[in-house]
């Protein structure tokens, strides 16, 4: 695993041992941020269940003004400041060692995110409960573009009753990216 651009370029990411994360291929990773690539330089870039980090880093990597990282994993949380030293990139991030709603809750009133990126252990339904909690949130707004890697198997049919508008899902081979953000938001 290493980040694919930008000014930590081709430097390697350690990853936390065992089964506990997935991370996201590099090949996954270079898709994905060739479909965000105008809106990371300058962005607030949130990355929910981040694991090492990588998605985040290489959100700094190329450009985003800060990256806030909430994991709640001790080993995880570990393996990203470690990354976030090595790739010289921790003075533009914030480390959240807690569980998503309690970080969603704790960044209320402390202003809104561009990109907001979530990877949950798949097949749990966290994401919906995300979604849910983001709904009332004044750390999004129509223009947050709101992306989520889950299971080829998850369903998202409870989207627009959520308010949210599927801007464009990728698919892989054995995960995809749902893009969104709230209706009335254009990209």
């Amino acid at each position: 695993m290493r980040v694919i651009a930008g000014t930590a370029r081709s430097m390697p990411l350690k990853s936390v041992a065992g089964l506990e994360t997935r991370p996201t291929q590099d090949r996954i990773k270079e898709t994905l941020f060739n479909v965000i690539q105008a809106d990371v330089p300058g962005a607030r870039f949130l990355d929910l269940f981040a694991g090492s980090g990588a998605i985040g880093i290489e959100a700094l990597s190329r450009g985003a003004k800060e990256a806030v990282f909430v994991e709640n994993a001790k080993a995880a949380v570990e393996c990203i400041k470690s990354n976030l030293e090595f790739t010289k990139l921790k003075d533009s991030a914030v480390v959240m060692e807690c569980d998503v709603l309690t970080a969603l809750n704790r960044l209320s009133g402390k202003g809104v995110f561009d990109v907001i990126h979530m990877d949950p252990p798949y097949n749990h339904d966290y994401e919906k409960q995300v979604l849910s909690a983001l709904k009332g949130s004044n750390i999004v707004d129509r223009y947050t573009l709101i992306i989520i890697e889950a299971s080829l198997e998850t369903d998202f049919s409870y989207l627009t009753s959520l308010g949210y508008s599927v801007i464009k899902e990728k698919n892989y081979k054995n995960n995809k990216h749902v893009f969104l953000n709230m209706d009335g938001g254009e990209n």
